[in-house]
Parts: structure tokens; C-alpha cells; sequence
């Protein structure tokens, strides 16, 4: 990895960082090779620029500076051996997790350190990569704000609606009822969603250090293939009593 170490506060928390890669003259076999750097960034909202002065209370965490569903899946074909490297210059560590495939389970990146992994791809289908910290996968949080688990909101609302038009309350039962894009609380300017993105079967209550892996059989470019194309009977559906 790289990065400054000079006005290191400013110019490291603006992103001024990166990973050379060097490869041996004579490579293992890697068909697919990727490389993640993380990075966390204190954004307040309504803001386009970046405030050095944080040190431990980020609320953008991104890969690659980019949060999901901006990041760039994976595409991977079926049986390729795969090398992903995660860089880590930020000021937490990264529990890095994929879906559908094990590399120790969670791979622990503190920081200052790199880890590379490898495996097979030999399990076609969308798979989550992501950091295993809950709040490193959302975007935009909100900080000291009153905790409303557990409290009867109703008539709140209206009341509050008549000073501020557009008003939503939140929490009585947690945010997921809220992920609706079209029914999201409109935020200042420059200010994501805490949690976005739409897949085949509804809303991606994720953002943040999230992507996806997507292994699929007959490709024949990695561009994005899009969703997996589900094999009939292997998607959960409800019964109805």
C-alpha cells in the first residue's frame, strides 16, 4: 500500500491512498484477481467535502471509495480460481465476509495491513461480500439520536408534519419499513440513504463497504451479467395457511 506521510490527517481522510500490486514472473494460476481498499470517511450531511478533524465517529465506509450499490460487482465464471486483496488504512479494522463460499469464514483486516485470499468458484449465483461490522454497511448514519424502539409513535407524526412537511417517523420497530426508496425522508443535499439498493427480490437494505460476487456458467465477458437467473425450485417462497 500507499499513502502520505505528510499533513497525513487531511490528506489521508480525502482518500490519498491506493495498493501497487507487483506480480512474480512466473504467476500461480489466478484467472480472476481483484483488489479492495478500505477506507472510512466523516461526511456530514449536506456537506461535499470530507472533515479530517474525525477520528473515530465515520458514517461513510466505502470499498474502493465507493459505497454499494455504486461499487462494482465481482463477475467471476464458473470454476475460475479467484485472488481478492483487501489494503486497510483506515482507523478500524474490517472483518471482511463472503456468502456461498468460506475463506476462514471472516477474514480480519486491521489496519495498516493487507490480506489476500484465494478460492474456487464453483457455486453459480449472487453472493455477498461485505464487511461483517453492521453499521460499516450503511451509508449516511445519523449520531446521537434518540433511541425509539419500543415507543408508540402514533398522532406523532401529523403533529410533527406541520412544521416540517415531509417528516417520517422512525424506529418504533426498526428502519426496514423505511427502505422503501420512495418512501425515504428527504435528507439534505449530497446526502445518501443509510441503506439502498434494488435487487430481483426487493429492496438491498445495504450500503457502505457491501458488493456482490456474481459466478455464472456461460458467460463469455465480465461485464455485469446482472441478477442470477434462479433454477426452478430453489427459491424460498411463502406458504399461505
Amino acid at each position: 500500500m500507499y499513502h502520505p506521510h505528510a499533513d497525513e490527517m487531511v490528506q489521508m481522510a480525502v482518500g490519498m491512498m491506493g495498493m501497487f500490486i507487483i506480480h512474480p514472473k512466473t504467476p500461480a494460476r489466478v484467472d480472476r484477481d481483484f483488489a479492495f481498499m478500505t477506507h472510512e470517511w466523516a461526511v456530514h450531511p449536506g456537506t461535499y467535502r470530507p472533515d479530517p478533524s474525525v477520528m473515530l465517529d465515520f458514517n461513510i465506509f466505502t470499498f474502493n471509495s465507493k459505497v454499494f450499490p455504486a461499487t462494482h460487482p465481482l463477475v467471476i465464471k464458473t470454476g475460475d480460481r479467484v485472488r481478492i486483496r483487501i489494503g486497510n488504512l483506515s482507523m478500524d479494522q474490517h472483518p471482511i465476509h463472503i456468502h456461498g463460499y468460506a475463506f476462514k469464514t471472516t477474514v480480519a483486516v486491521p489496519v495498516g495491513t493487507t490480506r489476500d485470499v484465494e478460492f474456487v468458484a464453483d457455486v453459480p449465483g449472487d453472493w455477498a461480500f461485505h464487511c461483517h461490522k453492521s453499521h460499516h454497511t450503511m451509508n449516511a448514519m445519523g449520531h446521537e439520536i434518540p433511541n425509539n424502539l419500543g415507543v408508540d409513535q402514533r398522532g406523532l407524526e401529523s403533529k410533527i408534519q406541520q412544521l416540517l412537511p415531509g417528516y417520517m417517523a422512525m424506529g418504533e420497530k426498526g428502519m426496514a419499513e423505511h427502505q422503501d426508496h420512495s418512501m425515504h425522508m428527504p435528507g439534505p443535499r449530497n446526502t445518501l440513504p443509510m441503506m439502498m439498493g434494488r435487487g430481483p427480490f426487493g429492496n438491498i437494505e445495504m450500503g457502505g463497504m457491501f458488493t456482490t460476487v456474481k459466478v455464472r456458467d456461460d458467460i463469455s465477458s465480465y461485464e455485469d451479467p446482472g441478477w442470477y437467473d434462479h433454477p426452478k425450485n430453489t427459491v424460498a417462497y411463502r406458504i399461505k395457511k
